[in-house]
């Protein structure tokens, strides 16, 4: 674990679908919500939070999850309206997505960095937001290709890898 890098981490993933669709599945929160959150608000430079078409850059967001009581807050960096979508997440963490084309299917590249470094952060931000954006990321992959949603939205259930 010597030269583990603890501040930023990135994954990786192949998705059969237009560009378009998977550029507005991250930025629109109608679209965000039917593979990622429960609920996703905007809210703009001087409105109140609300539903959104496009999340732009300067927004901040309030985004919710299924079985969790949590509400994330934060601000979106960049929504070029193409291929690059980065938020703050996690505090002051950066996300930022970026969609390229490979053969004939669109590659969806997170890279999660200015990660902190004292032991909490290693192990929910780090360790944790790497495997819960792999899942994720398999959900939209899955959303988009099939129209499938593989979330656990039953509190009930306890803790679940796609919870």
């Amino acid at each position: 674990m010597k030269n583990f890098d603890w501040t930023k981490f990135a994954q990786r993933i192949v998705v059969s679908a237009p560009i378009e669709d998977v550029y507005s599945a991250w930025t629109n929160c109608h679209r965000i919500e039917e593979w990622f959150l429960s609920k996703a608000r905007i809210k703009k430079p001087e409105d109140v939070f609300e539903m959104s078409d496009a999340m732009q850059k300067g927004d901040e967001y309030a985004w919710n999850w299924h079985c969790y009581e949590m509400t994330e807050y934060g601000k979106i960096l960049e929504a070029n309206g193409k291929d690059l979508f980065s938020f703050y997440f996690a505090g002051k963490t950066k996300v930022e997505v970026k969609l390229s084309m490979l053969n004939d299917q669109v590659l969806v590249t997170l890279t999660q960095s200015e990660i902190p470094v004292d032991d909490e952060s290693k192990r929910s931000i780090r360790l944790g937001c790497a495997s819960g954006w792999a899942f994720f990321l398999v959900n939209l992959k899955s959303w988009l290709e099939n129209g499938i949603d593989l979330r656990n939205k039953d509190i009930g259930n306890g803790t679940v890898v796609n919870g």
